[in-house]
């Protein structure tokens, strides 16, 4: 398969919910393979369909140390999330050159739908769970940065406008 280039803020796309999947298809499982490889071009340890311009609702998430580890999920949800939270610089591809400390619950338990087209449940942790809910948030419109006062979004988004010039 191949990485695929990752479209850039602030196209539309970005900011529109993504399409369930109805079934597990080998397009399905195409689309996981080239989210895979672009994640580990970039690298990261997650990606959501919409920041390749695929307006399904698919991630992958690994954020294992040794890699090679990543989930497949379509239509996930966060079923419960932890009351401890955890802090994590986040960034995207979508906006390159910025960052933000994200809060984010420390734990989640997702149900989504597995590379053989079956409902699963798995609980993630620490990096993993950041991930899981980063790229849920892409799957649903919304960017990292949302999770800033408007100010610092602002000025997140200035500067990484500036890093581009």
């Amino acid at each position: 398969m191949t990485a695929r280039r990752c479209i850039p803020w602030p196209d539309k796309r970005l900011r529109t919910p993504a399409a369930p999947v109805e079934t597990i298809t080998d397009d399905v499982r195409d689309i996981w393979r080239d989210m895979i490889d672009t994640m580990e071009a970039m690298p990261g340890v997650g990606l959501g369909a919409p920041q390749i311009g695929v307006m399904l609702r698919l991630a992958v998430v690994d954020a294992s140390e040794e890699r090679g580890q990543a989930v497949r999920m379509a239509n996930p949800e966060i079923l419960h999330a932890s009351v401890k939270l955890r802090s994590h610089d986040e960034a995207s591809p979508n906006l390159p050159g910025v960052w933000a400390t994200i809060e984010r619950p420390r734990g989640v338990t997702v149900r989504f739908l597995d590379e053989s087209g079956k409902t699963a449940e798995r609980d993630f942790v620490g990096l993993w769970a950041t991930s899981v809910q980063h790229q849920i948030d892409h799957l649903n419109g919304r960017m990292y940065f949302d999770h800033l006062s408007k100010t610092r979004r602002a000025m997140l988004i200035k500067r990484a406008g500036k890093n581009r010039s």
